[in-house]
């Protein structure tokens, strides 16, 4: 959980979200944004979900698997990332794709994530994790990779290490997947401010501004 402004007004802000997921990063950014803007703060705290629960171990060609996905055109895909690119640029993230990125499976992600919240840093390692994915192209489904960002955000190694090779976290990671689709949650990011209102995908600093502030005002 990261508490933000802590001194004006705070939200509770659940994110569901996957670290493969470009529009996640960017949502979160354009939050930021608009938690800067209103000088509302929020309590984030972020949920699992998988956008390929099916990938293999060996991950798969970020293009090929957009374009076997939505059913784009490798030239379709290419603008994508660009605007993505672009968007991220202006929100102070930078994407490094490459004709060579990948993307993997995520599920011991979400597990190193959920150790990270009982010890108080997991929005630092989601942070950590996007740099890692998408800035600089790193494999998330490797355990040293794992290892070495969650040790970079103050996290024990060996702590680390037994969590993901116990799978000691797992269950819990499936049930609150489970949850949040039971709940209808089908694409992300999802969030859901205040334990009330649910929004999807990335919606721009001025809407979340007044999401955040149309929220306080009816908890007030």
């Amino acid at each position: 959980m990261a508490d933000t402004a802590p001194q004006g007004p705070v939200l509770d802000v659940d994110i569901v979200s996957d670290v493969m997921c470009p529009w996640c990063i960017i949502g979160y950014k354009q939050l930021e944004q608009a938690l800067a803007a209103t000088g509302i703060g929020a309590r984030i705290r972020w949920h699992p979900f998988e956008l390929n629960p099916d990938m293999p171990v060996t991950g798969q060609n970020t293009s090929e698997h957009i374009q076997q996905k939505y059913g784009s055109t490798a030239e379709q895909s290419a603008a994508a990332r660009q605007q993505m690119t672009d968007l991220g640029t202006s929100l102070g993230f930078q994407f490094n794709w490459t004709p060579d990125s990948r993307m993997w499976n995520t599920f011991l992600t979400h597990q190193v994530l959920d150790f990270a919240l009982s010890q108080g840093v997991q929005h630092p390692l989601k942070m950590a994790f996007f740099d890692a994915h998408f800035t600089n192209q790193r494999d998330l489904s490797d355990r040293a990779v794992l290892i070495d960002v969650a040790a970079s955000v103050g996290l024990d190694p060996v702590d680390v290490a037994r969590v993901i090779d116990t799978g000691e976290l797992a269950d819990t990671v499936r049930e609150k997947q489970q949850f949040w689709t039971s709940r209808g949650v089908s694409g992300v990011p999802s969030m859901i401010f205040a334990g009330k209102y649910l929004v999807t995908g990335a919606q721009g600093a001025d809407n979340y501004a007044q999401i955040l502030q149309q929220t306080l005002n009816e908890a007030a």
